[in-house]
Parts: C-alpha cells; sequence; structure tokens
C-alpha cells in the first residue's frame, strides 16, 4: 500500500465516482479503476459498491477512508517540515469558505503568495454545515464562516468580524406599514418584514441559520417566498421587485442600486471567524494563518 493508492481511494470518496476522481488527478478513469482493485485485492475486501448510477463505500471504505486521510495529511506535515528547515515552506492549505465572505481572503492569500510562492491554496466554497463537518473530517485545514456558539465546539476559532444584517429592497420600494416611503434610511421590524414576500437561502447557510433564529425570537412567523442557494441570485430577484431579502451589511453594501433598511431593533446579524481544528496547524497552514487580522 503506498500514498498514491490512497491518494485515488480518497479522491473517489469525495468526488463520488471514478470520472470525477480521474479529472481531479488529471488522469484517465482506467488508472484510477486499476489503483483502486490493485488496493481491494491487497486488502482483500471491496472499498467501493459499484452501480451503473452511483459509487458509494462499503463499510470497510467507510473505515479505510478517514484513515487514508490521516495519513496523507501526516505525509503532507513531514515533507512541509523539511522544506521549512530548508527555508522553503511549500505544501497545499484547503480553506473552506461560505459565499459572501471569501473575497475578504484576497489580501492574507496575496501576502501568502508574495511569502510562499511554493504554497498552492485550494478554496473550496460550501454551506457552513457542510463546511464544519469537512474540518471535523481533516478535509479543510482552516476555514473563514459564522458559527454559533454550539457550533464552535471542538475548533478553535478567531473573530474577525461582527456585522449585523439588513433588509434589502427594490429601489423605492414601499415596505407595507413599517416605515413606508422611506426608502433607503427607513427602518423595519421583524414582524413587518415576515409580511413581505421574502427571499431566503437555503437551510444550512449561516445567513439563514442567523435569520431564522432573529425570527424565532421575536415571535414572527414568516414564509419563504423563494428559496435560493446563491447571492447574486437573491439580489436579482430583489431587484426585480419579487421579494426582500435579510443579508449582512457587507454583502448588501455589493449592490449599491439596492435600498437597505435598518432594523429597528434585535436585527439578525453573525461573527465570522477563522476556524481550524484542535492541535498543531500544519506549516503552510500557519503561515496564512499569521496574514489573517
Amino acid at each position: 500500500m503506498d500514498l498514491r493508492q490512497m491518494e485515488v481511494v480518497v479522491a473517489v470518496a469525495e468526488e463520488g465516482g471514478f470520472t470525477a476522481a480521474a479529472q481531479r488527478l488529471h488522469v484517465v478513469q482506467s488508472a484510477v479503476s486499476s489503483t483502486v482493485r490493485a488496493l481491494e485485492r491487497e486488502l482483500g475486501t471491496p472499498l467501493f459498491d459499484r452501480t451503473t448510477h452511483r459509487v458509494s463505500l462499503t463499510p470497510a471504505g467507510e473505515a479505510f477512508v478517514p484513515a487514508a486521510r490521516a495519513t496523507l495529511r501526516a505525509a503532507e506535515q513531514a515533507r512541509s517540515a523539511v522544506d521549512a528547515a530548508r527555508g522553503q515552506l511549500r505544501g497545499r492549505v484547503t480553506v473552506g469558505t461560505m459565499q459572501g465572505v471569501w473575497a475578504d481572503l484576497h489580501r492574507p492569500l496575496a501576502a501568502l503568495r508574495a511569502e510562499h510562492p511554493g504554497v498552492v491554496v485550494r478554496l473550496r466554497q460550501g454551506a457552513v454545515t457542510d463546511i464544519r463537518q469537512a474540518l471535523r473530517e481533516g478535509t479543510v485545514d482552516l476555514a473563514v464562516v459564522a458559527l454559533d456558539r454550539q457550533q464552535q465546539r471542538g475548533l478553535v476559532t478567531r473573530l474577525l468580524a461582527r456585522e449585523e444584517m439588513v433588509l434589502v429592497s427594490a429601489p423605492g420600494r414601499v415596505l407595507g406599514g413599517a416605515g413606508a416611503g422611506a426608502g433607503a434610511s427607513g427602518r423595519v421590524t421583524l414582524a413587518e418584514a415576515a409580511r413581505l414576500p421574502l427571499v431566503d437561502f437555503t437551510p444550512g447557510w449561516a445567513i439563514r441559520l442567523a435569520v431564522d433564529r432573529a425570527f424565532r425570537a421575536a415571535a414572527a412567523e414568516r414564509e419563504s417566498t423563494f428559496e435560493v442557494n446563491d447571492i447574486v441570485a437573491a439580489s436579482e430577484l430583489v431587484r426585480a421587485d419579487l421579494g426582500v431579502c435579510v443579508m449582512p451589511i457587507s454583502i448588501a453594501d455589493r449592490f449599491p442600486d439596492l435600498d437597505k433598511h435598518r432594523f429597528d431593533r434585535h436585527a439578525p446579524s453573525w461573527k465570522v471567524m477563522v476556524v481550524q481544528p484542535r492541535g498543531e496547524a500544519p506549516p503552510a497552514v500557519a503561515a496564512l494563518l499569521r496574514h489573517m487580522a
């Protein structure tokens, strides 16, 4: 058994198939299939159940993949340690992030690139619940996300920013009984917002979790008119006056043509933080963390 075999099996498991794994590894599919078969023969058991429509891990595969990931991480750390001793930091850093915050990473990433051009950074965008699980599984080295207190358990966190959310509407939209006609400077209550057609983000998004929590605390029942998993799509629905949307101020500011209405009290909010698993960070990860203020 060697590291390449482990890398191939992990790629098939994470990509959900042999073709996608081959594309990720930049090899032909037959090479991936033969590598997996050879390892399965060596282990004396199949790692994958193969059907016409999907590939899934067997119980043996479920046990093998986490151990393989840990071995690959240890090998990467060993290489990084040698490179650091030679004054040449190399390796890969996988950063998980959510829509809406990844653009804020450009400064630390630029600084890391200038200091250590041999370090490769991979960005993985997803829902906060998926990123949290990836941190625990070790498929993400660190993340820039918004987590509540319960989600932070078992992880090391450092606060980057805390911000309130605003209600975004089409230009000039009259918000019913709440500050009607107040335009971009008008304020609105959560109860009034609940009566408007709402563009919500999908469950699992940090914005959605914060908004759900705020409406529950205000005892304001609401129904989603639209549910999207893309910030630009949400802004287009709002721009067409098909609904209003609650989003952090920093994201709302990216759409200057839309009106922004602050909540008069109990506004939804989120805390954006750098998150990493417990334990000593590999050299390349530590180098990126130093550039994150």
